[in-house]
């Protein structure tokens, strides 16, 4: 890059004086005649040896853990209310709360999902009384580890079903709640 960058500062300091100067090898000089050819040098394009910059996130982070549904075989999914939960620096804390409503039939069984693909490390459901939410000791519905995570209804009448997820790659846990009426 360095010949080239001097050749143009000789042809431009040349083209600039008026002296006796001979002219530049890159320019026919004025006895120059047709048959004679003037060869100017071709310089390749060159190529960057530093690191591209990384381009942006399509996706940026989620400031709060995934919406989750539940559904049942047949049944649309809904989304439930999200309570307590810690995620990448912070955090909220919530009671038991009855949860968003869903209906189903007894001896069904529920398949939550998350809307963002986001692994599970491990869940556990279970439910309490929707008349009792502060007071009542909580029934167990299931537990495991990745997913799916499916359990069964709890039997007929209305409950407040609490799911409990724990994130893959310490992301984080969030608490999950539904009003659920079994008939």
């Amino acid at each position: 890059m360095l010949p080239v960058l001097s050749i143009g500062l000789l042809v431009a300091a040349c083209g600039a004086s008026n002296a006796s100067v001979s002219p530049s090898p890159l320019e026919p000089s004025p006895a120059a005649t047709a048959a004679e050819t003037v060869v100017v040098p071709t310089v390749a394009p060159v190529e960057s040896t530093e690191p591209s910059l990384p381009s942006e996130p399509s996706d940026p982070p989620l400031a709060q853990p995934p919406a989750a549904s539940l559904a049942v075989d047949g049944g649309g999914p809904v989304v439930g209310e999200l309570g307590s939960f810690t995620w990448q620096d912070g955090g909220s804390d919530s009671p038991w709360l009855p949860g968003t409503p869903i209906r189903v039939g007894n001896g069904e069984r529920f398949t939550l999902t998350l809307a963002d693909p986001i692994g599970i490390g491990s869940w556990t459901a279970s439910y309490v009384s929707v008349a009792d939410l502060q007071s009542a000791t909580s029934v167990g519905l299931g537990e495991g580890t990745g997913a799916p995570v499916t359990f069964d209804v709890p039997p007929p009448g209305a409950w407040s079903v609490y799911v409990s997820v724990r994130f893959a790659e310490n992301l984080g846990s969030a608490a999950y709640f539904w009003h659920v009426e079994v008939d």
